[in-house]
């Protein structure tokens, strides 16, 4: 399992590096991403120590040695991280865009707990038990898959801004940001559904990856000082590496997890 997850994780490790990297550099946090209040005392502190563990926890997860305790470490951040769009789900349960946001952060945790899943060792506590280990791997591809959904249903319900985000030079923008959700929908009721999750999972992967090539990329060109393009950029390729290693931690017998815990 972990040579099979090692590309994937080798990718999802750079994303956070790169976060990590914007956060020391900025002294903040990742913009719409981690909404952190602006009121919060030592906020600043919080953003150097949040840039200086996506680092070093990134980097650990590249060598055998450290990518254990990188994986303990990055779970809870990352469930913090998502902790940190319950608010606006609370405030404004019927807008669309929060539930985006949620998701959005909500695939970065699913595969940082297929990592910690994976790599942590096994633990006689019951709550340990439950979220790692085969077990873990099945809750976390479940809350993957019912991510996707809003994030797909985002394109529909604000075609406009999807529309002005897809490169000018593309034909049929309009039916491209209709496809791009819709296929984003599926993939994501396939994989709650065990229909063909792991290449479900892969096309998430890929459109995502495709995003951040066509769209941010080419911003990144344009405005190279600008903070909003990187950003952007490293959370995509976070996403999109995410959905990678979801879709390389999914087993083969995904409907039966427990015989697959014993096997």
């Amino acid at each position: 399992m972990n040579r099979q997850l090692q590309p994937a994780l080798t990718a999802f490790a750079v994303g956070l590096i790169g976060l990590g990297v914007l956060a020391l550099i900025h002294g903040d946090f990742a913009l719409v991403w981690q909404p952190v209040p602006v009121s919060l005392p030592g906020r600043s502190v919080l953003a150097y120590a949040s840039g200086l563990l996506m680092f070093f926890g990134g980097i650990g997860l590249l060598f055998r040695a450290s990518a254990a305790w990188s994986a303990r470490l990055l779970f809870p951040y990352l469930f913090v991280w998502l902790l940190l769009k319950v608010p606006a789900l609370v405030v404004a349960p019927k807008m669309e865009a929060v539930w985006l946001g949620f998701g959005e952060i909500a695939v970065l945790f699913a595969a940082g707990w297929v990592v910690f899943a994976t790599l942590a060792e096994p633990s006689s506590a019951p709550i340990l038990t439950l979220v790692s280990g085969q077990w873990g791997i099945r809750l976390a591809t479940m809350l993957f898959g019912i991510a996707l959904i809003p994030i797909g249903l985002s394109h529909i319900v604000y075609t406009s801004q999807t529309v002005a985000l897809i490169p000018t030079w593309l034909p049929f923008r309009t039916a491209l940001a209709y496809l791009t959700g819709a296929g984003q929908i599926i993939c994501g009721v396939a994989v709650l559904l065990s229909i063909f999750p792991r290449i479900a999972a892969a096309v998430e992967a890929a459109m995502v990856s495709l995003f951040a090539i066509l769209v941010w990329l080419p911003a990144i060109l344009a405005s190279p000082k600008a903070r909003l393009p990187w950003t952007a950029f490293f959370i995509t390729w976070f996403f999109a590496s995410s959905a990678w290693v979801v879709s390389r931690g999914i087993s083969s017998d995904l409907r039966t997890p427990d015989v697959a815990t014993k096997k």
